[in-house]
């Protein structure tokens, strides 16, 4: 009588029996043996540590290791020699599998250009703070005759100034032209009546001394166009006026 043949319930019972021990086995031996042996499964690497390293040197150093890697991000570091390693991630000593990319930050060779950012009106102390979040150097910071004591009234790159919005490389150095309050030097008020607009100002600036409102108003007889035609205050032998403060003049039109 075969083994296979059923002549009661008992063995076709049996025959169940054995045909879901054989499913069981090739289930078993797929999962825990053929994949295994095909895929490296459980098989790990650990993470090299590959910051300080050039770029240029990861790929046969990775490649060795069965490894890769991925540069998905730069920035600028004066301090780094151009195309290092700053960051990677997995970070050093994690178990990876193979063929793993390893994603690293590397630095740039030249600085990013950004827009410069308006200092002017705000304090000194605030100037410094905007300078520090965009990555540039505070300069020297000229104090120089005006009513807005630490105020910042002029940004200035390599002795020029530089307007907000202007492209200025990260890194770079602004020099600060800060108010220091009004002078304590007291001197005759300047006469600045028939002085072409233009020559009148330079005046003031070479004086110390601010402009302030200019205001047009049509000429009269024997007045010249362009020239002012009055100012406050007003010179005089017994007028004076001390460094730093405005001057008001009317220019005839």
């Amino acid at each position: 009588m075969s083994f296979f043949s059923a002549n009661s319930p008992l063995d076709v019972v049996k025959h169940l029996v054995l045909i879901a021990l054989a499913g069981l086995l090739l289930v078993l031996g797929f999962f825990y043996v053929y994949l295994p042996m095909s895929t490296h499964h459980g098989e790990t690497i650990t993470v090299p540590k590959v910051t300080g390293m050039n770029v240029a040197d990861l790929e046969n150093y990775l490649d060795e290791r069965n490894l890769a890697y991925f540069v998905d991000d730069s920035s600028y570091n004066p301090s780094v020699r151009p195309f290092t390693v700053l960051v990677q991630d997995p970070a050093p000593g994690e178990k990876v599998k193979e063929g793993r990319k390893i994603y690293v930050q590397v630095s740039m060779k030249n600085p990013p250009v950004i827009k410069m950012p308006k200092l002017v009106g705000n304090s000194s102390k605030a100037a410094a703070l905007i300078l520090k979040s965009y990555d540039l150097v505070v300069g020297q910071i000229q104090l120089v005759p005006d009513l807005a004591p630490g105020q910042v009234l002029k940004q200035l790159v390599n002795g020029k100034e530089i307007a907000a919005g202007a492209p200025i490389t990260k890194g770079a150095t602004v020099d600060l032209v800060v108010g220091d309050g009004q002078g304590n030097q007291t001197f005759a008020v300047p006469n600045l009546i028939n002085m072409p607009q233009d020559e009148a100002l330079l005046l003031l600036s070479g004086q110390g001394l601010q402009k302030g409102e200019v205001f047009e108003q049509p000429a009269e007889d024997g007045q010249t166009p362009g020239t002012v035609v009055r100012q406050r205050p007003v010179a005089g032998p017994d007028a004076t006026i001390r460094t730093g403060q405005l001057v008001d003049i009317w220019v005839a039109k």
